[in-house]
């Protein structure tokens, strides 16, 4: 098969830190690709390269026989390169149609040609066999047809090469496989696919070769039919992974910190539970159970119509985030990028913000404390900066969730409700968060956490109650833990509890 793309020696070299560390790797014509590691390993920075935001600081570029030794994001795309990034670059009030064309617009002369654009925006969506209509807003579609729309863009631009990043991270299970077969149907038609994904299930199914990086370096490229899961996470994070879940001692306090009973609002109704000391409760249920919604309740986000809340025995409304900060209770919320950080200002700066009153001094902020706030959970929460100066957008996925729950820390929390704490982190950033959650414990503190993921929620939790429609439905201590029962729970309505 023919070699389409080249790195050869590719050195990235940012101040302090060493992105991609003398990286040779090849493409071929009509192969899916996939790029693995850890947040951090140089994956992003290998495609800002390929895409043209970053040059190499050594190194050349072979494509398609050429000799480059660096891209523009212009010349990128005039060489039919694409990609479709995790964040979708969409004009949410424009049409279907006027997205894909958006810079490659069809004309008459100097006129637009709206009927040209229309018609072969309609040809593209029935060659993808995508039920939309070109004059379809696309803020009105599912994140999964906003992203279909990405790729007809793409094939718009005769791209030879297209790089999908972390492309089922919002996705249903229905878009997924939409996604799954519009990529068959490229390679098909010889297109290369770069595929980075998280979920190793998918580059199973999907890909022909695998590379791995970590630290910047690149460890080896492999066939996917020769290789195995844990071949592949020993490969990434240099060590193997037969502890996911790092133990820690058995819960056996039974003093309650925290009580609902009756509470409702919110899209959630009569939920009565309790939440003890010391322990990691797991808040089990599908999608749109109303685990987030309950969650908000207890941190103040959303208002309770009825019911109570008691923390440590005393009865508490609370009305608003600040008071339940005030009481010691703290969350790191599921969507970290938009609830959790200030992405375009520094770590120091987002570390900080809940507690800027507490380190200023008539309305003057101590620059010293500042420092050392960020320094300790630095080394506390082992972030992976260069300065407290970084950026938290600059950050991978791992590294955020630690300044978000530094964040968090910073206000000494009682109680920290954690809303998917390893979402879109790898496998490696996992278990250092595990280690995290277990500290934590071990420090005195008592977690509630919201989870999606079948293997953490058991693996984490002391104890799980699982949610259906708004519903507490069911209740497991240790001894009791299974997936199928917990799944039972999660498909139960009418807000039954079983026996």
């Amino acid at each position: 098969m023919d070699t389409i793309l080249e790195l050869e020696h590719v050195s990235k070299l940012f101040p302090g830190v060493v992105a991609l560390d003398d990286v040779s790797i090849n493409f071929r014509k009509g192969e899916v690709h996939a790029l693995v590691g850890e947040n951090g390993a140089g994956k992003s920075t290998l495609i800002k390269t390929l895409t043209g935001f970053h040059n190499p600081t050594k190194g050349v570029i072979r494509y398609m026989g050429k000799e480059y030794t660096g891209f523009t994001p212009g010349s990128a795309k005039e060489l039919g390169i694409g990609c479709i990034y995790q964040e979708l670059n969409m004009v949410k009030h424009l049409t279907v149609a006027e997205n894909i064309f958006l810079s490659e617009l069809p004309r008459k002369g100097v006129l637009l040609d709206e009927k040209r654009m229309y018609q072969r925006a309609q040809e593209l969506l029935d060659e993808m066999e995508l039920a939309v209509l070109p004059g379809a807003v696309v803020g009105d579609l599912t994140i999964g047809y906003q992203q279909m729309v990405e790729l007809s863009k793409a094939l718009v631009a005769d791209s030879r090469l297209i790089i999908f990043d972390e492309p089922t991270a919002p996705l249903s299970n229905h878009e997924v496989e939409i996604l799954f077969h519009q990529i068959e149907k490229l390679k098909n038609n010889g297109i290369t696919i770069i595929y980075i994904s998280h979920r190793l299930d998918e580059i199973f199914r999907l890909a022909d070769r695998v590379s791995v990086l970590r630290d910047g370096k690149m460890i080896t490229t492999l066939n996917v039919k020769d290789t195995n899961q844990d071949e592949l996470i020993q490969l990434m994070v240099g060590r193997a992974m037969n502890e996911v879940y790092p133990e820690r001692p058995r819960h056996t306090g039974s003093e309650i910190l925290m009580e609902t009973r009756g509470l409702t609002g919110n899209g959630v109704q009569d939920i009565s539970l309790v939440i003890k000391k010391g322990e990691v409760l797991g808040l089990g249920g599908l999608v749109g159970a109303g685990r987030t919604e309950f969650a908000q309740l207890l941190f103040g986000a959303a208002r309770t119509e009825s019911g109570e809340i008691l923390f440590k025995g005393e009865k508490i409304d609370i009305k608003n985030p600040n008071v339940a900060m005030k009481q010691g209770i703290a969350m790191v919320p599921e969507d970290r990028k938009r609830q959790g950080l200030v992405l375009e200002e520094s770590v120091k700066e987002n570390i900080a913000l809940p507690v800027l009153k507490k380190i200023s001094s008539r309305g003057i902020l101590n620059r010293k404390k500042e420092e050392d706030l960020t320094a300790y959970y630095k080394d506390k929460m082992k972030i992976k900066i260069y300065s407290g100066a970084q950026i938290a957008k600059e950050l991978s996925g791992g590294n955020q969730q630690k300044v978000v729950l530094s964040k968090e820390l910073a206000t000494k929390p009682e109680l920290i409700i954690i809303d998917e704490p390893t979402r879109g982190i790898d496998v490696g950033a996992k278990q250092e968060i595990y280690k995290l959650m277990n500290e934590l414990i071990a420090d005195g503190m008592t977690i509630l956490m919201i989870t999606s993921e079948m293997d953490e929620l058991i693996g984490m939790s002391d104890r799980i109650v699982v949610f259906c429609e708004g519903h507490k439905t069911g209740e497991l201590v240790k001894e009791e833990f299974d997936s199928e029962r917990i799944l039972a729970y999660a498909s139960q309505h009418k807000g039954r509890e079983k026996d």
